[in-house]
């Protein structure tokens, strides 16, 4: 471990009442893309710790995201904030002891699929959150700090763009359906206790994006990052909404669109901030040529009209 990281660490550590870096034991975390991730063990307890990345709050309203958690926890369906430290960006959160975080190969499973719906519709049934951010906030707000940042796209962007704005215009006209929403579906956000082979419970982790947003958008950017095909999808759109109506998943279709527009302008520009060894340029292409499929879908203009 570098200096610099032990220094940031030893810090974290001591700001938590009653911690002191002598008292606790640390190991690293894979996973993450803008924080670094810790098990720490104090009190013969082990805690899940996350010490904020530089610049990640260009990107993350701390205060919402932890108002976000509480309130699932609360719902009973995410652990307990222990801790949060805006000052030293820092937060501490019960660990799962008998969880393990989801993969992309458990939701080739239905009820690993099946699991997540459900917890999505638990989440959104709560109050509403003290922060509304649509996910055309989101994609305009990318966009913008891309400009600045003079941020590698594909060379095709304006049409991309274009089809983006066929979209907002659209789904503004019908009208958004807002509620909370997480908004972060990577499979390591849904963490899983097996009995056998059987889900015994599963827990959704990790508020940094939760806001009040349209909730076409939570289910569409989920079915797109599991890789559900489009039978599976209508499925579990009926599950979810407890029926398939032609606007219903033509809202879903376009939805999916928009969020690989919002994740491959994210990347894009995350690759001119992060310091993290992780190929931000790579992952924003691609999700690029997911949202790329989709514009160019027959169906995308009469999508568009049935919004």
């Amino acid at each position: 471990m570098n200096k610099q990281i032990q220094k940031q660490l030893d810090a974290a550590i001591e700001a938590v009442p009653g911690w002191t870096k002598e008292q606790v034991e640390v190991r690293p975390l894979v996973g993450g893309l803008m924080n670094s991730n810790w098990l720490a063990r104090h009190g013969g307890k082990t805690h899940f710790m996350k010490i904020y990345g530089i610049g990640s709050e260009a990107f993350v309203n701390r205060d919402q995201s932890i108002a976000a958690a509480r309130q699932a926890y609360e719902l009973g369906i995410s652990p307990e904030v222990l801790h949060y430290d805006p000052a030293t960006g820092l937060e501490v959160v019960e660990f799962l002891t008998e969880h393990r975080a989801s993969t992309n190969a458990d939701f080739s499973r239905r009820d690993f699929l099946d699991a997540a719906i459900d917890l999505y519709a638990k989440f959104h049934a709560g109050a509403p959150l003290e922060t509304t951010k649509d996910i055309f906030e989101m994609v305009d707000e990318h966009l913008e700090q891309g400009d600045q940042l003079g941020a590698i796209r594909p060379t095709d962007f304006q049409w991309l763009k274009k089809q983006y704005q066929k979209a907002k215009e659209a789904f503004l006209a019908s009208g958004l359906d807002l509620v909370p929403c997480h908004s972060d579906p990577m499979p390591g956000n849904f963490m899983v206790r097996l009995e056998g082979d059987r889900i015994a419970d599963m827990q959704l982790v990790d508020f940094e994006f939760a806001a009040n947003n349209e909730r076409a958008y939570e289910i569409a950017v989920f079915l797109a990052e599991v890789f559900v095909d489009e039978q599976t999808s209508l499925e579990l759109i009926e599950r979810y909404y407890g029926e398939v109506r032609p606007e219903i998943a033509a809202r879903i279709w376009v939805a999916r669109a928009v969020a690989d527009m919002k994740w491959g302008s994210w990347a894009v520009q995350q690759r001119k901030l992060s310091e993290w060894d992780f190929d931000y340029q790579k992952y924003g292409i691609w999700k690029y040529a997911r949202a790329r499929m989709l514009f160019n879908d027959p169906r995308w203009d009469g999508w568009l009209r049935t919004l």
